[in-house]
């Protein structure tokens, strides 16, 4: 990300890079009111941009695709599991968001690559409200979007995670399930 940086005006060797961004999320985080704070990747990235540069640069764009590269960098396989593609075509006429501990700024494009998004009422970021899951604001948000909130035992919560999606969906009066109980429910599991 050093190298690539150096290309758009940014001079910041690599461990300097990786120890301001650890530095600066973990004091976003310190400094939040929240009891489980979020950022936004594209300001860390921004505000080191803007630190760093050594000419004239758009630090608001820069930090979206630096994000985005360094997303790039670090991910190892971008696919869907193939027991999900098919649990979701199962489920195919009843409403689905998606509520996601994910940065919209890459997330939000891996999910339209993967040809998922589009198969969702709409998905809710932590990066968007600035605090994550397990926080019961994310899942009363998703039951009033989608005009459940006096009847959340219509609604059920997959996910891979007991502490941020099985435990507080259950809190709410959702049911819940672990992703592979679902696979196995529907007889989609390997």
């Amino acid at each position: 990300m050093s190298a690539w940086l150096a290309y758009q005006g940014v001079k910041i060797s690599p461990e300097k890079l990786w120890d301001t961004y650890i530095f600066k999320v973990m004091e976003k985080m310190e400094n939040s009111r929240e009891i489980y704070p979020e950022i936004r990747v594209e300001e860390i990235f921004a505000e080191i941009c803007r630190e760093n540069s050594i000419w004239k640069i758009d630090e608001k764009s820069l930090g979206i695709e630096t994000s985005r590269v360094f997303r790039s960098a670090s991910i190892r396989k971008l696919r869907p599991f193939p027991q999900s593609i098919k649990l979701i075509e199962h489920c195919i006429n009843t409403p689905k968001c998606i509520i996601s501990n994910g940065q919209r700024v890459f997330s939000e494009l891996e999910l339209r690559f993967l040809g998922l998004y589009d198969y969702f009422d709409f998905v809710i970021f932590s990066s968007d409200v600035r605090y994550k899951k397990p926080d019961l604001r994310l899942f009363m948000t998703a039951l009033k979007k989608m005009g459940l909130e006096l009847e959340p035992k219509c609604v059920m919560s997959i996910g891979d995670s007991y502490e941020n999606e099985i435990a507080p969906a259950r809190k709410l009066g959702m049911r819940a399930m672990r992703i592979e109980e679902a696979w196995e429910k529907f007889g989609l599991a390997d």
